[in-house]
């Protein structure tokens, strides 16, 4: 049963393509600016992993070049 006092989960925002990832060859390629927002690496080897090592899981973010 739900406590009806328990405020309702925010939905997640939603994804903006050319901010928060691009589509290339028909895939989605998260931008390094969603993966800063996202707030950890995910240890999947992105290509714009914005952490140092990239795929290294929690080590704190690198320099983003614009």
């Amino acid at each position: 049963m739900t406590d009806p006092n328990t405020p309702a989960a925010e939905p997640p925002p939603r994804l903006v393509e050319g901010v928060d990832y691009d589509i290339e060859r028909g895939r989605w390629v998260f931008t390094a600016a969603y993966h800063l927002r996202r707030g950890t690496c995910c240890a999947s080897g992105c290509r714009h992993c914005p952490y140092d090592p990239p795929g290294g899981g929690k080590a704190p973010p690198k320099a983003v070049e614009d």
